[in-house]
């Protein structure tokens, strides 16, 4: 069965950095775990948007069945609360002799650099995501056997340049889940991406680069719904399973519709830019 929903959240609030526009030398404001300065933790107030999009994430339905993530410190973060919880259910589900739900991989998260951050073009080197080692010894459910399928210049990217990066990364996430039957994939990123990533999937690029289309509030989730063959020809769109087309044209550029945008209304304090 090919993929069916893509959810797509941003990270929770996080610390801030600065960097000298003149040197390419960052500076953190508050010392990041992997001692990277460009990536830094949650908030306190971070985090508690995080638990909360945890609990929201185990409602959905139907179920994610895998999780990708920027390497950046901050998306792994904002994944742990529900990926906690999703391991504490199969627990549960277990003891009390429920049929068990979901799928083994969804205790997984793949680190993949392309959705990973984004950095304007530059004379200098901007900081890279920790190294999958480091990562796995701070978030033990990532998954060090994953490579992925783009990676960004050190030196940054242009708006065209990271277009390509993006679809390139979403072509190789959506074609691995149509092969491994995955009906549901959740991608935590940055609001850049979410941006880019939302008119890449429908197809809806605007005229100017900075115009108000897709939303990406700090732990905001947006769905995204694979469109079938018939919604081109009159139908609702909402077909059979089998109805949903896995040809390359339907899996980007057009071939996904947005059903929510940044939604928040689960977050205790709404809607936050962080």
């Amino acid at each position: 069965m090919p993929l069916e929903k893509i959810y797509v959240t941003r990270h929770g609030f996080r610390s801030n950095w600065l960097v000298d526009p003149a040197t390419g030398t960052y500076f953190a404001q508050v010392p990041s775990p992997t001692g990277i300065p460009a990536d830094p933790k949650l908030t306190s107030h971070g985090v508690k948007q995080a638990r909360e999009l945890g609990r929201h994430l185990l409602t959905l339905d139907p179920p994610i069945e895998a999780v990708y993530s920027s390497p950046y410190y901050r998306c792994l973060e904002t994944l742990g609360p529900f990926m906690d919880l999703w391991l504490q259910k199969q627990d549960d589900d277990r003891r009390a002799g429920r049929p068990v739900s979901g799928r083994n991989v969804a205790a997984k998260i793949r680190p993949e650099h392309g959705i990973q951050e984004w950095f304007g073009s530059a004379p200098f080197d901007h900081p890279q995501p920790a190294t999958t080692d480091v990562l796995k010894s701070l978030f033990p459910a990532v998954d060090e056997g994953y490579v992925s399928a783009v990676t960004p210049s050190r030196r940054g990217e242009t708006l065209a340049q990271l277009q390509e990066r993006v679809a390139v990364a979403l072509r190789a996430i959506i074609a691995r889940c149509d092969a491994d039957g995955t009906r549901a994939v959740v991608l935590c990123s940055h609001a850049a991406i979410i941006i880019m990533l939302g008119r890449i999937l429908t197809g809806h690029m605007p005229e100017t680069i900075d115009a108000e289309d897709f939303r990406a509030f700090t732990c905001g989730l947006s769905v995204y719904r694979r469109k079938c063959r018939a919604e081109g020809k009159g139908g609702d769109g909402r077909g059979s399973p089998s109805a949903f087309s896995v040809e390359t044209d339907a899996i980007l550029l057009g071939g996904w519709h947005c059903e929510h945008n940044s939604d928040c209304s689960f977050l205790t304090g709404g809607e936050e830019r962080g």
